[in-house]
């Protein structure tokens, strides 16, 4: 069982999934992924904070009697966030504890009516209110679209401890240690990158409320729906989701293509050689036929820099390259370095049409020209490689 006293009063009860091979039904999740859930025990009352997925309820349940005993309910049920992933257990709690309270405010139990037909026994909470269990007290802070309309965190004064929902989480289970401060963060890092920028990375102006409103408060430790319990690298993962937030970029180059026999490819490794004689060091590159969109879309958030090729195909462009351009748009993405380049055999579209989607996205940038080469590229079409080279790395 994954249970683990936080702080005094405070348990964590979550359960890992090493089953699932889709987050969402979208993203993949080689190291699984864990659904937090906790327990607040005050004096007089006690709140258990968020579910978890539909299909560990009995592990919850037992986690949860493993704290309170046998047969004993939570007084309230707090709700952080509405997606089904945590909410899913909401029937099978109630049914578990029939006099638990349901708390949250006029979005989540409008959804909670919405998804699952339950209306009774519940509390609607405000910006700002707070519940008292005792010598501990909840305090909720709404953050709308981090990254559902509903979304809100749940803090508690006496003991420095944030529950944040959604935001600062990452995917991967969780292999023993809960807190960060018993377990090694690095496999998370990436996660949490590729975390952000699929799922809540077209909401940074939300994100950046959010960061604002808890400026104020005296946090030790923060406690998502997914991954480590941040303490003693809790700075750490507020200045990556600030960063994001803002899409700001690291120094570096995501190189996105396609090429269905080769040319465009070597047009890209040009590009890449060029990046590396001029000291870029952090170059990620991604044939978008093998590499998973979501790893795609986790390095361009991260990197300031992004250069896209594809070849013409059916007199448009290559089709997985306009995927990555329309997830980019949907995003919302902004402050990048952008460059082209393309190939064709008889029909100059691919390139056109990048830049089109770019301009779009408000990303298109007209100080770079594009390098296009019809059929093989030539030693003039690598020379103009590696000048789209320079001035992507004089842009950086």
């Amino acid at each position: 069982m994954n249970i683990k006293e936080i702080v005094e009063g405070i348990y964590y009860v979550g359960v890992n999934d090493r089953k699932t091979h889709r987050f969402e039904a979208l993203w993949p999740i080689p190291h699984g992924v864990s659904y937090n859930s906790y327990i607040v025990k005050g004096e007089n009352k006690t709140a258990l904070i968020d579910g978890v997925e539909i299909g560990e309820c009995d592990k919850l349940r037992e986690n949860i009697e493993s704290i309170l005993g046998q047969g004993t309910a939570p007084d309230y049920l707090v709700i952080n966030h509405m997606e089904p992933d945590h909410s899913g257990s909401i029937k099978v709690l109630r049914s578990f504890f029939p006099d638990m309270i349901i708390v949250g405010n006029a979005k989540t139990l409008e959804m909670v009516k919405g998804f699952y037909g339950v209306d009774d026994n519940i509390m609607k909470i405000a910006d700002g209110d707070t519940l008292d269990l005792g010598g501990m007290s909840l305090s909720f802070k709404l953050t709308p679209m981090v990254h559902w309309p509903e979304t809100m965190m749940t803090y508690v004064e006496e003991k420095a401890v944030l529950f944040s929902g959604d935001a600062f989480g990452c995917f991967g289970a969780l292999n023993g240690g809960i807190i960060d401060t018993e377990t090694d963060i690095e496999p998370f890092i990436p996660e949490m990158y590729r975390y952000y920028s699929n799922i809540v990375g077209k909401y940074g102006i939300f994100v950046q409320k959010a960061i604002a409103k808890l400026s104020p408060l005296n946090i030790k430790y923060i406690c998502s729906t997914h991954g480590p319990v941040w303490h003693e690298h809790r700075g750490k993962v507020g200045a990556i989701y600030d960063s994001l937030s803002k899409y700001e970029g690291e120094r570096g180059v995501t190189i996105v293509y396609g090429s269905m026999y080769g040319n465009t490819e070597e047009m890209a490794e040009a590009i890449a050689s060029r990046l590396a004689e001029r000291g870029i060091k952090t170059i990620k590159m991604h044939n978008v036929t093998k590499s998973h969109l979501s790893y795609i879309i986790s390095d361009i958030f991260r990197y300031k820099g992004l250069i896209i090729g594809a070849p013409t195909y059916s007199n448009t462009l290559f089709p997985p390259v306009e995927t990555v351009l329309n997830a980019i748009k949907t995003r919302e993405l902004k402050n990048r370095v952008t460059a082209t380049f393309g190939s064709y055999t008889w029909a100059p579209q691919a390139v056109k049409r990048i830049n089109q989607l770019l301009e779009d996205a408000k990303l298109y940038n007209a100080d770079i020209a594009s390098v296009e080469t019809k059929q093989a590229p030539t030693a003039t079409t690598l020379s103009d490689c590696r000048a789209l080279a320079d001035a992507v790395a004089d842009q950086l």
